[in-house]
């Protein structure tokens, strides 16, 4: 007699596996997320053997060749740049991001640049042939060696690799792929997670690069088990307001490169179009004379970024005032408003303050505390700070303003855009070289810093 799978309760949130059916997880504390699935063991019986049929096995290390990791550049440097310097063949990248942001026209613009450099093969499990044509039509992808391929079923995909042999292969999405000998439904915990582990089989095994496109949960977090991220070499998300023609892909995971680089794209009728002055655009509309406005140079990876912080100060109706951080952490704000009230003499205890970084962009470093301080005193003093002023520096709790790193770009970055005063921490202002046409000036303390900021 054939002995019975077992079966198991997996949370589709988390995937925290139980013996028995629970109503609340024990591990995300979500709730009625704990399916039944059967333990078919599949993972347990594949191994690593590429298309040519040749088996991994163990090397010692000193017989191991090791090659120069040569990168497929596309024609997107901002793509370029949040991945490393480009694609490396046999890697696994994940993208996450809200629905209708633009995650498949992004890959079908990149597939149509890496056909160019070899075959690639898109696999949709979401969209027909003809509507990826249409689409493809619309943006001005062509290539002789692009392949469209509507199809769900890991086994008919594995096949269609081996018999193609691309470059290149991109899967939309990863939570409508299913395996075969699976019982479970598509998108559960088990089918993604054993759909990703094949082809992450695939990729380090044949040296192909791969494109996964995963959906989100309302939470933000990419839909699955958590070692969805932990499996493959690149994670990136793509962020921005449907509503809005700016978006931002941020690397959150990165074994090639690192995960503090974002790449900014301008949605447009004719697809995604990479920008490439993002601090000239975030500073565009900014109004002349507004209170509560400063200026930050803000490090994204390696890059420096001018971001234009904004504030609201308005007494309170109510007995509690209120907090509201948009683009900036909330915790972050709390600090500064405190060190302002007992450092500077600002009283803010009967204020509602409402704060954002414009643009969209999310700023979380060090650096940003002094514009953000400023910013709220311009708003509750009624005065306006210069247009031609940039603020930069890190705030203790007892009123210092701290040293903060790279100190050089993100000055050069400042004066390359016409500002004409950059206030830096006192202990950033010596070793190196000022940039001629801008005036550098060190500030020990956020009271001073505030008084030389609105000296007329």
């Amino acid at each position: 007699m054939a002995k019975k799978k077992a079966a198991k309760y997996v949370c589709q949130a988390c995937g925290y596996e139980s013996p028995k059916w629970m109503g609340k997880c024990p591990n995300c504390g979500a709730w009625n997320q704990m399916m039944e699935e059967l333990d078919t063991g599949v993972g347990n019986r594949r191994t690593m053997v590429n298309i040519q049929g040749k088996a991994s096995k163990a090397e010692a290390i000193t017989d191991i060749k090791v090659t120069h990791e040569d990168r497929v550049k596309t024609k997107l440097e901002e793509l370029n740049r949040v991945l490393g310097g480009g694609v490396v063949p046999g890697s696994l990248v994940l993208i996450g991001g809200d629905p209708g942001i633009g995650k498949s026209t992004l890959l079908l613009q990149v597939s149509g640049q890496l056909n160019s450099k070899g075959k690639v093969l898109y696999v949709s499990g979401e969209e027909s042939a003809q509507q990826i044509k249409m689409r493809a039509d619309r943006l001005g992808v062509k290539g002789t060696d692009f392949y469209i391929y509507p199809e769900t079923d890991m086994g008919a995909i594995r096949n269609t690799i081996e018999k193609l042999q691309p470059e290149f292969v991109i899967i939309d999405s990863i939570q409508t792929m299913n395996q075969p000998d699976m019982t479970n439904v598509a998108g559960s915990v088990a089918q993604v997670r054993e759909s990703t582990a094949d082809l992450m089989r695939i990729a380090k095994s044949n040296d192909i690069a791969i494109f996964i496109v995963g959906h989100v949960t309302k939470e933000g977090a990419i839909a699955g088990p958590r070692m969805l991220e932990h499996m493959v070499d690149t994670v990136l998300y793509f962020e921005g307001e449907r509503h809005h023609t700016f978006r931002i892909l941020r690397a959150v995971k990165n074994r090639f490169g690192s995960t503090n680089e974002i790449g900014i794209f301008e949605m447009r009728e004719g697809g995604l179009v990479e920008v490439q002055n993002p601090s000239e655009v975030f500073l565009d509309e900014r109004l002349s004379g507004a209170t509560g406005s400063a200026v930050v140079a803000a490090m994204e990876g390696s890059r420096p970024i001018l971001v234009e912080v904004q504030s609201l100060i308005a007494p309170t109706t109510f007995g509690n005032a209120k907090r509201t951080a948009s683009g900036l952490d909330y915790n972050r704000v709390s600090l500064i408003l405190a060190v302002l009230e007992k450092r500077a003499g600002l009283l803010l205890q009967n204020q509602d303050a409402y704060l954002k970084a414009a643009g969209g962009v999310k700023l979380d470093e060090p650096a940003i505390d002094l514009a953000i301080a400023v910013s709220i005193a311009s708003s509750y003093r009624e005065k306006e700070t210069n247009q031609a002023d940039c603020f930069i520096g890190e705030i203790g709790l007892t009123g210092e303003i701290r040293r903060v790193s790279r100190i050089d770009q993100r000055v050069q970055e400042a004066a390359k855009l016409g500002f004409k005063r950059v206030f830096i921490p006192q202990n950033n202002k010596n070793g190196w070289t000022h940039p001629k046409g801008i005036e550098v000036i060190g500030v020990a303390t956020v009271s001073e810093a505030l008084m030389k900021a609105f000296k007329q």
